[in-house]
């Protein structure tokens, strides 16, 4: 036997099967190789994602617990300055409120009711609170004739703001009406100030309660430009807000709020009785300055949804006004809601600026005694 001796043609389709079988694994380890490198990858970026989120969430949570414990630290700070302060002074540590509290849905609010008779409710502007109807004398003058009610509105003065409700002037009016309905009042006057114009209108045109008219004043009744709002909107920011406050200094904070005033009264002088008896440590709080600016923000969403409604009240409505208001332009606002609701009159106080019940106090007891007479 001879040995096998392949021929040359034999021998090249071997190599050519070889060839192919050695393409087709090479193929079929690249795509296996492929297939995990990606599944490997796609992992990854899971787990990078998941950890990155992961990541997002805790520094957000630990921003906010960061941000929460400046502000009650920033507050705790602002009373015990204040209280330190009062303690020099020989000043009592700790302000007592000069009225009542009354619960609405968990919530006290401080009222001071003074006197007998056919009720007047006293609804204070933003920045300022209840005992400053008092400090200007309208709630003695008022008491001696009629049952007189001035509420702190949520977060000013005595009366907290909690958190977990948007305060619209919706919302205010609501409560008002809750407390009032608690103290048995029946057809009261409402006497409103500034922003507590808003919340007096708002309750108005809301009719679930009978009144028995409205004295506004000094009142921003329409959407407009207002620069004073407009720089403090951003401290309505919730977080941000809380921030910007808590990195105010106490005392800061007290001049910021004493040189504001300044310009609400101008061009009167404040009044040395409000100096010596406002309670600046509680209107320089974070509390009362997140209340400031959360309305100021909300303003004139508040005014655009009451606007369509003025033609539409029945009511006796009376508007005053100082024509050198450096706040709120008296032509823009008190002179035209005037043509905007029937039977109502208008009173300009030449000379006066915003804070009209200390410039102008008789006046607005008169328009008060006016509007009681009627029925």
């Amino acid at each position: 036997m001879f040995p096998f001796d392949p021929s040359r043609q034999s021998r090249r389709r071997a190599s050519r099967s070889l060839t192919r079988t050695t393409r087709q694994v090479t193929k079929q380890v690249t795509r296996s190789l492929e297939s995990t490198a990606k599944s490997v990858a796609k992992a990854a970026t899971k787990a990078v994602t998941r950890s990155t989120e992961k990541a997002i969430r805790e520094t957000r949570k630990a921003t906010v617990r960061s941000v929460k414990r400046t502000v009650r630290d920033t507050e705790k700070a602002v009373a015990a300055a204040f209280t330190a302060r009062g303690a020099e002074q020989g000043a009592k540590a700790v302000r007592k409120p000069p009225g009542q509290f009354v619960t609405v849905d968990g919530l006290p609010v401080h009222a001071i009711v003074r006197g007998r008779g056919r009720p007047v409710v006293l609804v204070h502007g933003n920045g300022t609170m209840a005992e400053d109807f008092s400090i200007c004398g309208l709630i003695d003058r008022l008491a001696a004739r009629y049952r007189v009610i001035a509420i702190d509105r949520p977060g000013f003065g005595y009366t907290g703001r909690p958190r977990h409700r948007i305060w619209t002037a919706q919302a205010q009016a609501v409560l008002l009406h809750r407390v009032l309905e608690q103290l048995g009042v029946e057809r009261p006057l409402l006497v409103g100030h500034s922003w507590g114009t808003i919340v007096a209108l708002a309750l108005a045109a809301d009719g679930r309660r009978p009144l028995r008219g409205l004295v506004l004043l000094s009142g921003s009744y329409f959407p407009g430009h207002r620069t004073d709002a407009a720089l403090i909107a951003p401290l309505a920011v919730p977080g941000l807000g809380d921030a910007m406050r808590a990195m105010v200094p106490a005392k800061v904070s007290a001049s910021l709020t004493g040189q504001s005033f300044r310009q609400v009264f101008w061009p009167q002088p404040v009044p040395a009785r409000f100096t010596a008896r406002f309670p600046i440590e509680i209107a320089a709080a974070a509390t009362q300055l997140r209340a400031v600016s959360e309305d100021a923000a909300s303003m004139n969403s508040a005014v655009t949804g009451l606007q369509r409604r003025y033609a539409g009240l029945t009511l006796p409505v009376s508007i005053l006004a100082g024509d050198a208001d450096a706040i709120v332009k008296a032509t823009e606002h008190s002179v035209r809601l005037h043509t905007t609701i029937p039977g109502s009159t208008l009173r300009l106080l030449p000379g006066l600026g915003h804070m009209i019940h200390y410039g102008a106090r008789l006046k607005v007891e008169r328009a008060i005694d006016d509007l009681m007479k009627l029925r």
